[in-house]
């Protein structure tokens, strides 16, 4: 797939990217096409890219910075990236909900996870429609409750690309002092 012809990267992982550490290490879990893995790593990153099929990636999966993996998160195989710890872990239109507690011990300290993905009302617009891949209300805030601290958080309907219903959550491992704004 030619860069031109990837989707555009969400907004909301764009608007937080900047809290990453510069030229840090990001997960892109279940990264699909890679908008962004793109945007990491044109911008520096050193990006791991998992997904069941990295065929999706194009020539992306050769890029300089850019570690494919193919794995099926939902084979029963466990945690794919035992003892590694990354810099911001981005999941985008996603949810199995057993790898929540992997996600969050893989962050390191200072970490930023980047969640956006489907709510329980998105049965308006489509698909997915089945409660198994849509987020309760306020269910990405219980989750990290605890273990990191929220930025930000919102659940509503998003426009772009299409309209859904999503819940977005950007937190970050510990308290570490950050700039709300771009650098």
């Amino acid at each position: 797939m030619d860069l031109s012809e990837r989707p555009e990267p969400s907004l909301w992982v764009s608007r937080f990217m900047h809290l990453v550490r510069p030229q840090g290490r990001v997960l892109d879990l279940a990264c699909g096409s890679g908008r962004h893995t793109a945007l990491f790593a044109k911008a520096g990153f050193l990006v791991t890219a998992a997904d069941r099929d990295i065929s999706k990636l194009g020539h992306l999966a050769e890029a300089r910075g850019v570690r494919p993996v193919e794995v099926d998160l939902e084979a029963g195989a466990g945690w794919p990236f035992p003892g590694e710890a990354f810099d911001a872990i981005v999941v985008t239109n996603y949810l199995h909900r057993p790898l929540f507690p992997a996600i969050l011990a893989a962050l390191a300290q200072g970490g930023v996870l980047i969640y956006e993905t489907f709510a329980d009302g998105n049965q308006a617009f489509g698909k997915p429609s089945n409660p198994d891949f849509l987020l309760q209300p306020g269910e990405l805030l219980d989750v990290v409750s605890g273990s990191v601290t929220p930025v930000a958080y919102e659940h509503g309907i998003r426009q772009v690309p299409r309209p859904a219903v999503v819940q977005r959550l950007c937190a970050v491992k510990g308290v570490p002092p950050f700039s709300l704004e771009p650098r």
